[in-house]
């Protein structure tokens, strides 16, 4: 469904077209970082006592857990809960 008039989703196309390479890999970069922190804000106000492996397990579930079958997520699951990560990650 696309509810946006063609002349308003033509003139976002030239506006976002108008930016450098660089620019639209940052603009990419900070959606997605900001919709981390939006899952992460989700996982943690259903469970707020996880710990940062299992926060990692939640959050890897709600992104890609469709995206693989029932073995490869327990597989995927099973490395990230054994991974620990520097205080900086």
């Amino acid at each position: 469904m696309n509810d946006t008039q063609a002349k308003i989703e033509q003139r976002y196309q030239e506006m976002l077209l108008s930016k450098s390479p660089l620019e639209r890999l940052k603009m990419a970069s900070r959606m997605y970082d900001s919709g981390r922190k939006l899952v992460i804000s989700g996982i943690l106000k259903e469970r707020p006592h996880l710990d940062s492996s299992r926060l990692r397990v939640q959050l890897f579930l709600r992104i890609y857990g469709d995206d693989f079958t029932v073995t490869e997520r327990e597989k995927i699951i099973k490395e990230i809960s054994s991974t620990q990560l520097d205080k900086d990650s």
